[in-house]
């Protein structure tokens, strides 16, 4: 199982792609991606295998569950396949990027089964409401 883990300051390129971290990379099997919106305006991002887990997750609800059928309309339309380049590179789909109002700078967190994106202001700001609890 990968185990995403650590908090991480990076930039956005001018075609809006970003680095991984390298430890985020480590833990991630193969080159494809799911990048997937996110609660509190981050963007999720999963590797392959702990996406078909988090998906089979959602769609063992019925569909007669209104709530089921919320949490699958917000997570499956939001989500987009991206690769890693060879310099461990994603490219940040636009929807996602306004999603998550990422300008430039941007943290990439750990969060245990996935890693997260957030605009690094954004995060500052979620953080201090986090350490205030």
């Amino acid at each position: 199982m990968n185990l995403f883990l650590g908090e991480y300051d990076h930039s956005l390129d001018d075609r809006a792609r970003v680095t991984l971290p390298r430890k985020i990379r480590q833990e991630i099997t193969g080159t494809e991606l799911v990048l997937a919106r996110g609660y509190e305006g981050c963007i999720f991002g999963f590797d392959k295998e702990s996406w078909e887990r988090e998906a089979g997750k959602h769609l063992d609800t019925p569909v007669t569950d209104e709530k089921g059928r919320q949490v699958r309309r917000y997570l499956f339309a939001g989500a987009q396949k991206v690769d890693i380049d060879k310099l461990g590179r994603i490219l940040l789909p636009a929807q996602l990027k306004e999603h998550g109002l990422i300008a430039r700078e941007v943290k990439v967190i750990g969060a245990g089964d996935h890693f997260e994106i957030w605009d690094s202001a954004r995060w500052t700001q979620y953080a201090a409401k986090l350490e205030a609890v």
